[in-house]
């Protein structure tokens, strides 16, 4: 069965199973959850729900921070009578008869016991040597080596004499789009909103999720 709904991640915690096992969760919160637009075959080339979550505060005349909506955003937010929002994602696998633009989702979407594919930013690094960034290893430590933790050799001397194409080199690391697939739910609070998934998701505290129903895997 095809689910959707966006999220915040909370924090982690754990819980106890029926057979008393010890089991770390991630809490989501997915309150506001709103769909904001329905996409179909004839006007847009395909089908999709699109969800917003949390407010933002609407556009005015020399707002310049982005606590505010800029136009374009508003003007999207007015079409389908809804708050602008910060997070807005599409789902695919979604039937868009059962959904209307304006309608709330809400955390009872999915039951204890389904699988999920988590979609996130990870944490940003900064800038990174290739040991850190790609677990290589480093040279000798000793006196006299003049080879630590530098990449190494970067190419054949004579042919071809260049630098291949995703070459592990030093760089920037983290801060990309990351999806943990078949992570189960454990409980769902409804009268809180509050989903806990068994487990780690991507990003930091209080980072945007995209939570699906899992691609791969069924209900147990």
């Amino acid at each position: 069965m095809t689910k959707g709904i966006l999220g915040k991640k909370i924090g982690m915690t754990q819980v106890f199973g029926e057979n008393g096992e010890l089991i770390p969760v991630t809490v989501v919160e997915t309150a506001g959850n709103v769909v904001v637009q329905k996409k179909v075959e004839e006007t847009d080339g395909y089908n999709a729900v699109q969800i917003g979550f949390d407010d933002k505060r609407e556009y005015f005349e020399g707002a310049r921070s982005n606590k505010y909506a800029n136009k374009a955003e508003t003007g999207h937010a007015k079409a389908s009578g809804v708050l602008p929002k910060r997070f807005i994602r599409e789902f695919k696998n979604l039937n868009v008869e059962e959904f209307e633009i304006g309608q709330e989702v809400t955390a009872d979407t999915f039951e204890a016991g389904d699988f999920v594919d988590v979609t996130g930013t990870s944490k940003g690094k900064g800038f990174q040597g290739s040991i850190k960034r790609h677990n290589q290893s480093r040279g000798p430590m000793s006196h006299g080596s003049h080879f630590h933790r530098s990449p190494g050799a970067m190419a054949a001397a004579a042919d071809p004499a260049r630098v291949f194409k995703g070459k592990k080199l030093p760089g920037q690391m983290g801060g990309q789009t990351i999806t943990l697939q078949n992570l189960e739910i454990v409980r769902v609070d409804a009268e809180r909103n509050v989903l806990l998934i068994k487990g780690n998701v991507p990003g930091p505290r209080k980072g945007y999720v995209k939570i699906s129903a899992a691609t791969k895997k069924s209900v147990k």
